[in-house]
């Protein structure tokens, strides 16, 4: 059977650390995701991160947001603010990740913060919730030649660390893709 590409709402979180960010929208350039996101939530993880990083100019992260709005232009989605008010999430806040997700027509919210995205209320409106790490490994257990080629890309995407395939095995796992960076062990040789 073919590959079908999973359509995924990214949340904020998992767009805040660059390595996490740089192999989602990898997957997204690839095809093997249908990336779906928000000025909403782009605006949500530039305003953090420069919160937390002293020095850095958010013009630099404005001008990331751009190139990844180029490379993947179908992953915007507007008109999703019409389905907020029938979300409830321990965090309103979050209710515009959901709300995009039923717009873009995604199956999966990927984020780090699954306790705020409960199941009962998700799956009302066709979503489940994923890591980043199982959101990983379920793509590399659809189609691991494909995952392979994408995390290789991402890796040459690090044109100013350039870490070996080891390193950024290492890299993925302590940005908490310990399980995807576990069943990337034995193709070590492919990224």
């Amino acid at each position: 059977m073919a590959f079908k590409p999973p359509v995924a709402v990214y949340d904020s979180c998992v767009l805040y650390p660059f390595d996490v960010r740089n192999l989602l929208v990898q997957f997204a350039f690839d095809r093997l995701v249908e990336a779906r996101w928000t000025d909403e939530i782009h605006d949500e993880w530039i305003r953090t991160l420069v919160a937390n990083t002293p020095g850095l100019a958010r013009s630099r992260l404005e001008r990331t947001r751009d190139l990844m709005k180029q490379a993947v232009p179908s992953a915007d989605v507007s008109g999703y603010q019409q389905h907020i008010p029938r979300i409830t999430l321990p965090d309103p806040g979050d209710r515009h990740v959901v709300a995009a997700g039923i717009a873009g027509g995604a199956s999966i919210v990927v984020t780090w913060n699954l306790k705020d995205f409960p199941a009962t209320e998700l799956s009302r409106h066709g979503l489940t919730a994923q890591s980043p790490d199982a959101f990983a490994c379920d793509l590399h257990a659809a189609d691991p030649t494909l995952v392979m080629a994408s995390v290789k890309n991402a890796r040459a995407n690090l044109q100013t660390s350039k870490p070996s395939a080891a390193q950024y095995l290492r890299i993925l796992g302590e940005r908490n893709l310990a399980g995807f960076a576990a069943a990337l062990r034995k193709h070590l040789r492919q990224i």
